[in-house]
């Protein structure tokens, strides 16, 4: 008995080893301290970025140059560091990496500044090819070729002369001199139809020959208005030119070029400066759907063009026609418009395609207004300054049935009507123009002629008024557009 407590006490030793328990549990708190270091070795990979920086113009390329070497997530991680910029203020440290970090931002700045570079504008175009006979001297006598240039002139190494532009020039004794060539449209300007923004004495031309026409006033006078900047004073003047108008009873048009610009000078200080404001208003319109008459009529837009010396065009002309790709088609003003008709799926050459009315509107839709016609009875319209002109399918004309088909030539014209500009409704109209024409079928025969009463006598009138009761359909052309061509200014 008395050896059983010794046992006892012998558990009581037992409590020495659990204090070795104690300290293990200590050493793992221990480990956590060493987790600092850890945070800074993530600082030292921060070094390889501060050679990035180096190349400011590529700093993208630095993120790239990472994913060779495995540690490509902790660049990423880098980028996401930047982001709380408290943290590195306190450590002294890391306060140098983080404005390298923002220097990455600057090149970005750069780009901006970059965009001033729209600003300069480019030369105005012109030709210096002039025939010596109408030639303008520019400047004074014995001037050089560089100077000549920078007062928007021609130089051919002997000669200063103005070319075929609208020249402005300001004196520095507060004269306006501008010379306007014929060649700055197409069809050409007609000189005697310009004109300042107010008439009066010594606003017309001073001088003139077959190509130039030369103003020169006062920046006070012929209407200029007169403004003012901070250190700047600014003339400024409108030059136009008037062009004819055709009435007719549903509408107006003109073949004429309008020409309208805006000029001005401006003093600054000593220094003179020449602006030209062009106004020239284009319009780039969608291309429509064709209408197609119920018996089957189509008309087509011909293109062929003469490819040889003293060719007729008219011979030609015919021979190849605008696609649907090619609409909308692009004229300018007087040039010549060449129209086919054809009769579709029909066989019997007995047959003869005629034409009613044809006129232009502005729309698709052919009852719409304005219209002006081009031939009324298979005619030209006679009250057209540019007659229309019907052009004849013979039986050697190569088709198969040449009476299927109807010819006919107008020049480019534009409708003219009310405008923000001139409300009184005489202003050119940028618009697409449609071809619309009435179509019939007749049938010929001994005692019946199909043809237009044109030129005929009121028997053959009378005889085919007789023939012409057949239904008549309305077929339509894509659209044409009067493409200003570009005027030159200097």
């Amino acid at each position: 008995s008395s050896g059983n407590p010794p046992p006892w006490q012998i558990p009581k030793k037992e409590p020495p080893p659990p204090p070795y328990i104690p300290p293990p549990p200590q050493n793992p708190q221990n480990p956590p301290p060493y987790r600092p270091p850890p945070p800074q070795i993530p600082q030292q990979p921060r070094p390889p970025p501060q050679q990035n920086p180096q190349n400011p113009p590529p700093w993208q390329i630095p993120f790239k140059e990472p994913p060779p070497p495995p540690y490509i997530p902790p660049p990423p991680q880098n980028p996401q560091q930047p982001r709380p910029p408290p943290r590195p203020l306190p450590p002294g440290k890391q306060v140098p990496p983080f404005p390298q970090v923002s220097n990455d931002y600057f090149p970005q700045k750069p780009k901006v500044p970059q965009t001033p570079k729209v600003p300069p504008t480019l030369p105005p175009a012109q030709s210096c090819d002039v025939e010596k006979s109408v030639r303008v001297p520019c400047g004074t006598t014995g001037i050089s070729g560089a100077h000549c240039e920078s007062i928007k002139c021609c130089f051919d190494g002997n000669q200063c002369y103005f070319g075929k532009a609208v020249t402005v020039q300001c004196t520095r004794d507060a004269q306006f001199i501008v010379v306007v060539a014929k060649d700055i449209t197409l069809p050409h300007l007609d000189l005697q139809t310009t004109s300042l923004a107010a008439g009066g004495p010594g606003c017309s031309y001073v001088d003139s020959n077959s190509a130039f026409a030369i103003y020169q006033f006062p920046v006070t006078a012929c209407g200029t208005t007169f403004m003012e900047e901070p250190g700047v004073i600014i003339y400024e003047n409108r030059m136009t030119s008037s062009y004819q108008v055709g009435v007719g009873p549903r509408g107006s048009i003109t073949r004429d070029s309008h020409f309208d610009f805006l000029f001005q000078c401006r003093y600054i200080g000593t220094d003179v400066e020449t602006v030209i404001v062009e106004i020239l208003p284009l319009q780039n319109l969608p291309l429509p759907v064709s209408a197609m008459g119920p018996i089957n009529v189509v008309m087509r837009l011909a293109n062929g063009r003469c490819l040889t010396k003293g060719c007729n065009e008219l011979d030609v002309a015919y021979t190849s026609f605008y696609t649907e790709a090619d609409y909308p088609v692009t004229k300018v003003l007087r040039d010549p418009v060449y129209v086919e008709v054809q009769l579709l799926k029909k066989t019997d050459p007995m047959l003869v395609l005629t034409l009613g009315r044809c006129w232009v509107t502005t729309s698709p839709f052919p009852h719409t207004f304005p219209q002006w016609d081009i031939l009324i009875d298979g005619c030209p319209y006679r009250d057209d300054n540019y007659l229309s002109s019907l052009v004849p399918v013979s039986a050697n004309s190569g088709l198969d049935f040449p009476s299927h088909y109807r010819r006919f030539v107008f020049k480019m014209f534009t409708f003219v009507g009310s405008s923000v500009k001139d409300q009184k409704g005489m202003d050119p109209l940028h618009e697409k123009l449609y071809i619309h024409c009435s179509t019939a079928v007749c049938v010929s025969g001994q005692f019946v002629s199909c043809e237009p009463a044109c030129h005929r006598t009121r028997r053959d009138v009378e005889a085919e008024d007789q023939t012409t009761n057949e239904p008549k359909t309305v077929v339509s052309s894509g659209p044409l557009i009067m493409t200003a061509p570009e005027q030159l200014t200097a």
